[in-house]
This record gives structure tokens, sequence and C-alpha cells, in this order.
């Protein structure tokens, strides 16, 4: 899952995962938040019940570009796992498949259960979002872990202002957007799951900076604050969450070093790691961002990315 960047040119929003977002009970805001789903049709992978099940074998739900480092990474720490992927169409199985990713396409629900579940695909192509998490944790045997890559969108925040783990969340009902990304969490949780809300990704290829460098001058304020978290670093959390193979929980995902947009730009430029130079902000009003911090996260899991700042990303000094 990645942001949609043409979409949300003049605000830039996290990815609706995407792109998630305590290492506590989920606060009362998020309770306040469930009630039941609507049912879906069956959404699921083939799994032979000739087939043995192994204890760390991984479905991933939306094996895009996080998905694939999940993989990548999973297979490192368990080489002779079995890894499925769930996506909407076969545009991309051959690839998968040369990843050592077997490939599925929506279908029947699986008899066997796989122990490890991530979902990580995006609520834009499916109807049903949160139905599509009800039937990945049916794919789940329970065992292992549950992880719904969701997004810190859903924290009730637009004035630049900090917003941890236990940070209220938009209420339902006052968006669309975040409505849907609550809902599925809810489901995850009642599942048993965990919700993993992730803030802004990006690597060199790809995030807010790509965008906006390929525009040049971009019509929205220069001001709001975003908080990000390197690909690499979101799938090294995502994982290290489900090896402690924790039940109703929900996390945060960021750097702890939030960035302007003009900060963000600022830095490409001069990095001279990029071709072309932006030359500016022209926005001045719409919302703000948020100042996401994770410290209870880190210190619940035992993590800490591999790049601190997307500034040390691009090689400069703080």
């Amino acid at each position: 899952p990645e942001p949609i960047y043409k979409a949300m040119a003049s605000t830039y929003h996290y990815r609706l995962p995407y792109p998630l977002p305590l290492t506590a009970a989920p606060p009362a805001s998020a309770s306040r938040c469930r009630f039941p789903m609507a049912s879906t049709a069956p959404l699921g992978v083939t799994v032979s019940t000739s087939e043995s099940v192994g204890q760390n074998d991984l479905l991933i739900v939306g094996p895009g570009v996080l998905g694939r480092i999940v993989a990548e990474k999973w297979r490192q720490e368990h080489p002779d796992c079995k890894i499925y992927g769930q996506t909407a169409t076969t545009d991309h199985h051959s690839e998968l498949t040369k990843i050592g990713i077997i490939p599925s396409l929506k279908g029947p629900r699986v008899d066997q259960k796989v122990p490890y579940v991530i979902f990580c695909a995006p609520p834009y192509r499916t109807d049903d979002y949160p139905g599509d998490l009800r039937v990945a944790a049916s794919n789940w045997s329970g065992e292992g872990s549950f992880l719904f890559t969701s997004s810190t969108a859903v924290y009730d925040c637009n004035d630049n202002g900090f917003c941890g783990e236990d940070s209220p969340c938009v209420p339902i009902g006052m968006s669309p957007r975040t409505d849907v990304l609550l809902k599925a969490e809810n489901v995850v949780l009642e599942a048993g799951g965990c919700a993993l809300r992730l803030a802004g990704l990006y690597k060199k290829d790809q995030g807010p900076h790509v965008f906006w460098l390929s525009k040049g001058t971009v019509d929205a304020r220069p001001d709001l604050i975003i908080s990000m978290i390197h690909y690499e670093d979101a799938a090294s959390l995502g994982i290290a969450i489900m090896k402690r193979r924790l039940r109703g929980r929900v996390f945060v995902g960021c750097d702890n070093q939030p960035l302007s947009r003009q900060e963000i730009m600022d830095r490409v430029n001069r990095s001279g790691k990029f071709d072309g130079k932006f030359e500016g902000f022209t926005g001045t009003d719409g919302p703000l961002g948020k100042r996401m911090d994770n410290s209870k996260t880190r210190a619940e899991i035992g993590w800490e990315p591999k790049y601190p700042s997307f500034t040390e990303f691009l090689g400069l000094s703080n």
C-alpha cells in the first residue's frame, strides 16, 4: 500500500491502509469506534489440504512494495517457510513467483489456515475493506500473529500538534476516509490481531518528495508537518510485532523526526541525489498535519529504525 499522491497533492495524507496506528490497550476513542460489520463474499488464498502448514508460514494480503519487503525479511529469518501472496489481479503473479511468493487471486476461503498473516492492501481497490479484513482473519490459524498495517491518519489532529499511541482518533462519522480504517482496525482487534498505524511511507523513488519534485511547484502550504517512516523500517517493525505474538493491540510506526513539507524539499534539493530542483509551495491555507511519536511502541517491541530520519536517509546531517 502507498500514498495516493496525485489525489492528495494539496494536503498529502498518508497511505490509506495504508499505510496504521498502542502498546497498551486501545484508547477509549478506539473502543467508541467499534460496531458490527456487514458480511462479505469470501476472499482468500487457496492452500491445498494435502499441504502441511509450517509453523512460520506467512500470508501477505497485498504484496506490494511494503509486502514484498516484509516477505524478503521474513524469509531471511525463516528460510524454510512458505510465503503466500493474495492479490486483486493476476498482473504481478509472475513477479511474485520469481521472488518466492506463492500468488493467488480472490477466491474461496482456505481449508488450512496459516499462523502468520499481514494485511498490507490499501482500501481504494475494494468495496468492502472491513470485509476483506474479516476474510483475512478467517485465514489466520490463531497461532503466530495477525497484523494489519493501518495509518496514523486516524488520529484526530490537524494543527501540527503532537500525537502518540494513546492520542484520540477521529470520531466515527466525521470522515469516510478514517471511518474505513477504524472499521477495519475494529475487525482485526476483535479477531485478536494487531494494528500498526504507519506514518507516511517513503524510499528514494517513492514518497511525497518524488511527486512534489516532479511538479516543481505545488499549490499547498509549506508548513504542514509530515511524520514519516522508511519502507524498510515499516517492514522491520511489522515483523518485530508479529514475532511478539501479541493480541488485540495497536502500535505506531514513525521515525519520530517529523518535518514540514518545506523542510522535506529543502533537504531533497540539498542532497544532490535527485535530478531537477523543487521550486516551492505556493499555498497559504488548508489543514496542518501531526507530529507522531512512537516511543511507547519502541520501548515495548524493542525496535529502532534503520533510518532515524529522512534527513539521515539522504546522507545529510540534522
